[in-house]
């Protein structure tokens, strides 16, 4: 029997390390094998958009089963089920209707350390888009570590501030650089608030060491805003990475997209870490307005002492939860983040 014959009903396991248009590249004994779906499989993914459901049935990170091809590329036949994934709300599609059906769109799969990358300037800190990346990640069954990326501009020295920008708070930042004092009041809150912080350079590389032994035997994934740095610091976690890094538009200080698709690159055997697109908007999937309080965790822990099991910490009377914002004891930029979340989310079936 030809070794096309024995290959054609004989299933290898791979992991997907990328997707260009319909087809699947899958790591298989140090080999990236091009694959392509099974018609079952295709016809299966194409119900499932029909339920509006999600929009990848085989995303990076996946561990499949496929069959070679007399021509060495493969057919990818069995999807095992995944520990887990993250993912978003996709964009809206043109057509849907307005009642809010949305897909959900699969970033990765069957990962163990989601970093939720920002920068202290160039693009400037947002705690809001910050605070939606932890919650997707601890919602999908991730642990997050959050990266405070470019603190290598809070040394440079800072321009004159404009007599009419004097008043302003002082974790803003002007003329693309940042008060130093910006770096360590989010580094306290967040650390307090128990999610493991690291401060990071991919200029001088300080916080490089801290990443590279987080992702010693994990499968990790890379999320943020674009322009925040996750390529440059995936360059400096292994010596044979080379990925594209963007430039960050100065009329808007924002970043501009440089990666098009979720691709996973290996460290060694059993390191793994996944650089994504970088994301203009990030909104949970599958959570309602009454699910949020259980990723915030110091407004859980309030919350235990409200009048009403039902609460939501927003317009009733007796809520601990707003006397702690009014206290102190809860951070009014994460009880504002809190709140805007909760207006994003649209009531929608799932």
């Amino acid at each position: 029997i030809s070794a096309f014959l024995f290959n054609l009903f004989l299933y290898m396991q791979g992991i997907v390390t990328r997707i260009e248009s319909k087809d699947y590249y899958v790591l298989h004994n140090d080999k990236e094998i091009r694959c392509t779906l099974r018609g079952k499989l295709r016809l299966e993914a194409e119900w499932k958009k029909d339920k509006l459901l999600y929009t990848d049935l085989v995303v990076v990170g996946d561990y499949v089963e496929f069959s070679l091809n007399e021509d060495s590329t493969g057919v990818i036949g069995e999807l095992p089920k995944r520990v887990n994934y993250i993912s978003r709300k996709a964009p809206r599609i043109k057509g849907m209707s307005e009642k809010g059906k949305r897909f959900e769109q699969i970033i990765a799969a069957n990962i163990d350390y989601t970093f939720c990358v920002t920068s202290i300037a160039q693009p400037p800190f947002n705690n809001r888009v910050l605070d939606r990346m932890l919650v997707t990640a601890e919602s999908c069954g991730t642990k997050p570590i959050i990266i405070i990326n470019k603190i290598d501009l809070q040394k440079k020295r800072k321009k004159i501030i404009p007599p009419h920008l004097s008043r302003l708070p002082h974790w803003l930042e002007f003329g693309g650089q940042v008060n130093s004092d910006a770096l360590g009041m989010w580094y306290e809150l967040y650390s307090e608030l128990g999610y493991e912080v690291i401060k990071c350079s991919a200029v001088s590389k300080e916080g490089v060491d801290k990443i590279k032994e987080l992702v010693q035997g994990k499968v990790s994934v890379f999320i943020g805003h674009s322009g925040v740095g996750k390529s440059s610091i995936i360059n400096l976690l292994g010596e044979n990475i080379s990925l594209p890094v963007g430039e960050i538009s100065e009329a808007w200080d924002k970043g501009v997209h440089t990666t098009v698709t979720s691709v996973m690159l290996r460290l060694d055997d059993n390191s793994f870490v996944i650089d994504t697109p970088g994301l203009r908007e990030i909104e949970p999937y599958g959570i309602t307005a009454g699910d949020i309080t259980h990723y915030f965790k110091e407004i859980a822990g309030f919350a235990v002492g409200c009048k009403f099991s039902t609460c939501t910490h927003t317009h009733e009377p007796n809520c601990k939860v707003k006397d702690a914002v009014e206290e102190g004891g809860i951070s009014e930029k994460r009880y504002d983040s809190y709140l805007r979340l909760i207006e994003s989310l649209d009531e929608e079936e799932f």
